[in-house]
């Protein structure tokens, strides 16, 4: 795994270190028990400061998916073949989905868009119950593609 770092970006960095390593997780770059570099490893490697390093693996770790320790360092606690997700989780996941539709929404996305584009989104991941492939991450500043999305029926009924 590559991490790729915009630094003209508005989206905060700690943020775009944490979103690519769970994109990893769910892709099956990395699986349980994948080590990652050190917070001062990977801040070197990207000339970032260690402490936002720090706060994406903080938040890695709060929400299950990494495991810190002062002599193993981060590893990844869980991953699509770690079984059902901790109590709670979903729910907190749907609140942000929520949030995430409801911005297509006002965005005038229709409906068949956003199941299409996360039909797609959900099976680009491609972690199948069974393969273990486990990674390495590295690291790469610069830009990143996103996908579009198309406009046409509004979320919940017609425009």
């Amino acid at each position: 795994m590559i991490l790729s770092i915009d630094l003209s970006s508005a989206v905060p960095i700690y943020q775009q270190i944490r979103d690519q390593v769970v994109e990893a997780i769910a892709a099956g770059e990395l699986a349980e028990g994948s080590a990652l570099p050190s917070t001062r490893q990977l801040a070197g490697d990207l000339g970032i400061n260690f402490h936002t390093v720090n706060k994406a693996y903080d938040q890695l770790r709060q929400e299950g998916l990494l495991r810190l320790n002062r002599k193993s360092g981060a590893v990844v606690q869980r991953d699509p073949h770690s079984g059902p997700p901790p109590p709670g989780f979903t729910d907190e996941w749907s609140a942000r989905l929520r949030t995430l539709l409801a911005e297509a929404a006002a965005h005038g996305v229709d409906t068949a868009t956003v199941l299409t584009t996360c039909g797609r989104i959900v099976g680009s991941f491609g972690a199948q119950p069974g393969a273990r492939p486990g990674g390495q991450v590295g690291s790469h500043v610069g830009g990143q593609h996103h996908g579009e999305l198309g406009v046409g029926e509004r979320l919940g009924g017609p425009a």
